[in-house]
């Protein structure tokens, strides 16, 4: 499967491009609710544990987590990234008859890293008095222990579900890890929190999940499988991928997605061990703001990257390139408007969380500022590395990250919050800005009439009613509400208005052949 399809043309191009958008649409709809469903109940989370242990006692707990994920996917040696790529070709060139290697391919290594992760963490002492210190020793070492015994488990699960977004389909990846694990994290939080509060139960109640999740990502990569054996590819005619091939691919991205999480997550651990557990508690709530103004995003992500893939395995790069010129339209059409309103209102916002959180205001505004640049270049990084250039991703991530680290070690101990904040708002910066230079190097063009549009609209319609509102009535919560109303139906009108230069119909459209399909599809089955 080394090579593509020669490029399809006429109506076979067309119908390419109309099959991509929908699937993309289809999904990230899907994603999208899955993302609120996601950033709701990490802020009920959030709101649970800080209510229940203080601030100090939420930053151990969310300092563990912060770990916790960071390990898990750097442990999953970018293998999840690569079966996106290789199962989308390999569906499109043999029907899906290499699956079966790749996932003997990608599986076992990553199973043997994250056991061998584990237990380092469980046999050692060092890493829980490092990442905990506000704990006694042995309670913190108690407490990283639990994590380290879950690590198998939550790395194996994503590599797998990484295999199903492969397929074609977010639903398996949208239920697993946006909406089961963290309706159960709270529901399980909640009794601990009003019967038997510590940060060990805590830690627990987050964990357990992961035994659902991996069972869950097992059945539906067997249900994909057997839903696409005997596909419309040409098995025979391309050889497989191999373990060198693929891990060429896997190796960079396996270092840079260590880097786009700990991006996330390092200002956490700086806070907790440069600064107070009450300021990594404080910055857990201003990222979960700040990641709740990705959602789509992220939704669009999660559905895009095999459409790419596929696009580019037949060699149709420029539908390629108009489904993602498409997206990012609608990404920074949607996603601005939410940034502005927490830039204006950070203080009232943060409120929500409790006491003492409006400390976070600043920083607040400075990660809302960069994620308009990050939202800007739409999913810049996932059309680099759906090209096969993954060692491009790990040198732009590698970059953010170095430079947030570094800032992040000199600002963390002189601003607190606002200095954690400051770096991983320049790693966002660096990041995004050199992955949109990467991907018109690609020859793909991001920014058009559409584009402008979409960008005019979603500040021209939220940011003067919002400010004024600002101005007016402060930063409170009755400021923010009235705010958003004005700057709602702003966008509203305006949306309607230039309905036809946003694509507003192409969107519509591609949402209704999804549902229409659906129906034929179950007509079908009964």
């Amino acid at each position: 499967m080394t090579g593509t399809r020669p490029a399809a043309h006429g109506g076979t191009a067309a119908g390419a491009r109309a099959r991509g958008v929908a699937a993309t649409v289809r999904g990230g709809w899907f994603g999208f609710a899955g993302s609120a469903v996601n950033a709701l109940f990490g802020f009920l989370l959030v709101a649970v544990v800080t209510r229940g242990l203080g601030a100090h006692g939420a930053g151990a707990v969310f300092a563990g987590v912060a770990a916790f994920t960071i390990v898990s996917n750097a442990c999953k040696l970018g293998a999840d990234t690569a079966l996106v790529r290789f199962v989308s070709r390999d569906l499109e060139l043999t029907g899906g008859a290499g699956v079966p290697a790749l996932l003997r391919t990608a599986v076992p290594p990553a199973l043997a890293a994250s056991t061998a992760c584990a237990a380092m963490l469980f046999l050692s002492p060092a890493p829980a008095t490092w990442l905990l210190p506000g704990l006694p020793a042995g309670q913190a070492l108690t407490v990283v222990r639990l994590f380290a015994l879950l690590l198998p488990v939550a790395t194996v699960s994503l590599v797998l579900l990484g295999a199903t977004r492969g397929y074609g389909s977010v639903v398996p990846f949208v239920g697993v890890e946006q909406i089961g694990k963290p309706v159960l994290r709270v529901v399980l939080a909640l009794p601990l929190v009003l019967l038997a509060p510590s940060v060990l139960a805590l830690s627990a109640a987050w964990l357990a999940p992961a035994l659902l999740g991996a069972a869950a990502a097992w059945v539906s990569l067997r249900r994909s499988r057997a839903a696409h054996r005997g596909g419309p590819g040409r098995p025979g005619e391309e050889r497989p991928v191999s373990p060198g091939e693929f891990w060429s691919f896997a190796g960079p991205r396996a270092l840079s997605s260590v880097f786009d999480i700990a991006a996330v997550w390092i200002g956490v651990v700086l806070l907790s061990a440069l600064g107070t557990g009450t300021e990594a508690g404080i910055y857990t709530a201003v990222g979960r703001l700040v990641t709740a103004g990705t959602l789509l995003q992220l939704a669009v992500r999660l559905a895009v990257a095999a459409q790419i893939s596929r696009l580019l395995t037949v060699g149709l790069e420029r539908e390629a390139e108009h489904l993602h010129r498409l997206s990012t339209r609608w990404i920074v059409l949607f996603s601005w408007p939410l940034f502005m309103l927490l830039a204006a209102f950070p203080a009232a916002v943060l409120s929500l969380f409790g006491p003492g959180f409006g400390q976070g205001a600043a920083a607040l505004v400075v990660l809302s500022a960069a994620c308009v640049v990050n939202v800007g270049v739409g999913n810049a990084q996932t059309v680099v590395l759906m090209a096969g250039r993954s060692t491009w991703n790990l040198a732009t991530a590698g970059a953010g990250f170095a430079a947030q680290l570094g800032a992040g070690i000199w600002l963390v101990p002189r601003y607190g919050v606002t200095g954690a904040a400051l770096a991983w708002g320049l790693a966002i910066v660096v990041d995004n800005t050199a992955s949109a230079l990467l991907v018109r190097r690609l020859g793909f063009r991001t920014a058009d009439r559409g584009y402008l549009h979409a960008a005019a609209v979603a500040v021209a319609a939220v940011a003067p009613p919002a400010f004024a509102a600002r101005l007016l009535w402060g930063d409170t919560l009755w400021g923010a509400v009235l705010g958003g109303a004005f700057a709602v139906c702003g966008f509203c009108a305006a949306l309607w208005r230039y309905r036809v230069p946003l694509g507003v119909g192409e969107f519509l459209r591609a949402l209704r052949k999804g549902s229409e399909g659906k129906s034929r599809r179950a007509s079908r089955a009964s």
